[in-house]
């Protein structure tokens, strides 16, 4: 039986009998030695609040009901096993990482909870985020807006926001209706009905200049509709994907990203002299170019002509420069 097990046999025994009970009785119970019950007692105490008394007269341990209430003492609603807690504990320093301050104050209850049921287990709640790292490479900040775009996304109301297109190095206003948001290598988006454009769009956090929340309700598009049109095409670039591209990977380079995931839709294959061929469907190709330039000699791009000519312009102005 182990630490939790008996913790919940001694809420049970507890809860179960109005007289105190003994020592002895505790001691069978949970299965244990006289310092183990003991110790079993003062985490309940000390941790989970548990109002544990020591009845001397009669030589035993009973819970003593709310002095306003009268009602008995029930353990947290919150209540998993160690490896559950530190998963939990992992996802809260991912997010923590992800977005500072996102979800802070309403988190922190549960992660203080978390962290005193960890205790009770000796496990060191405060001992994963000290071993968790994450590193951000390319993350851009997601901007003052972000907090804003979450609330009305959660609201469902629509948003009227300034945003900036770099290609075009311009700002617009935009009525938008947010449908979801989506951290993606590192960078925060914003999946939304543009009433400007009349149809689905993708925006940067970070390129949105200014924010108001409107009054009017977010038209709502369903999931049907918006899977194809956001998880079709490769990467970031939403619509429907038309086109499959074809590379061809070197045998050196093929042993990692024969492991990688590319497109949820990718096809692969091993070719007989150790090349790896990996299918992928795209609809706009700037995303997948950069990628595919940063495996430099070991890729070769066997099709659509447009890309496989588009990536051979880029890698010569790349040789240029030198």
């Amino acid at each position: 039986m182990d630490r939790f097990d008996r913790i919940f046999a001694l809420h049970q025994l507890l809860s179960s009998h109005r007289p105190p009970v003994s020592r002895q009785q505790i001691e069978g119970k949970l299965e244990c030695s006289r310092a183990t019950a003991k110790r079993i007692i003062e985490n309940m105490r000390d941790y989970l609040n548990a109002p544990i008394n020591y009845d001397r007269e009669r030589n035993g341990y009973y819970y003593a009901r709310d002095s306003e209430y009268g009602e008995m003492y029930e353990l947290p609603g919150i209540w998993f096993n160690a490896s559950e807690l530190h998963a939990l504990l992992s996802v809260q320093q991912l997010l923590a990482e992800v977005q500072p301050g996102l979800l802070d104050r309403q988190l922190s209850p549960l992660r203080e909870r978390i962290g005193k049921l960890l205790k009770v287990q000796h496990t060191g709640g405060d001992e994963v985020s000290r071993r968790i790292r994450i590193l951000r490479a390319t993350a851009r900040p997601a901007g003052e807006c972000f907090q804003l775009v979450a609330s009305a996304l959660a609201r469902r109301k629509r948003l009227l926001i300034h945003y900036f297109t770099r290609s075009a190095e311009r700002t617009s206003e935009r009525r938008i209706s947010p449908q979801r948001m989506v951290h993606y290598r590192d960078n925060w988006y914003l999946d939304a009905y543009c009433h400007l454009r009349e149809g689905l769009r993708t925006f940067s956090l970070d390129a949105i200049r200014d924010a108001k929340v409107l009054g009017e309700q977010a038209l709502d598009i369903p999931g049907i509709e918006l899977d194809p049109y956001y998880s079709s095409a490769y990467g970031i670039f939403s619509g429907k994907a038309d086109k499959t591209a074809v590379l061809r990977f070197q045998p050196k380079r093929a042993r990692w990203v024969s492991v990688e995931q590319w497109h949820p839709k990718q096809q692969s294959r091993w070719l007989d002299d150790g090349r790896y061929e990996l299918r992928i469907p795209y609809s706009h190709a700037p995303e997948l170019i950069m990628d595919i330039l940063k495996y430099g000699p070991d890729v070769e791009v066997m099709g659509p002509e447009e890309l496989r000519r588009e990536v051979a312009e880029r890698l010569r102005g790349a040789a240029d420069i030198y």
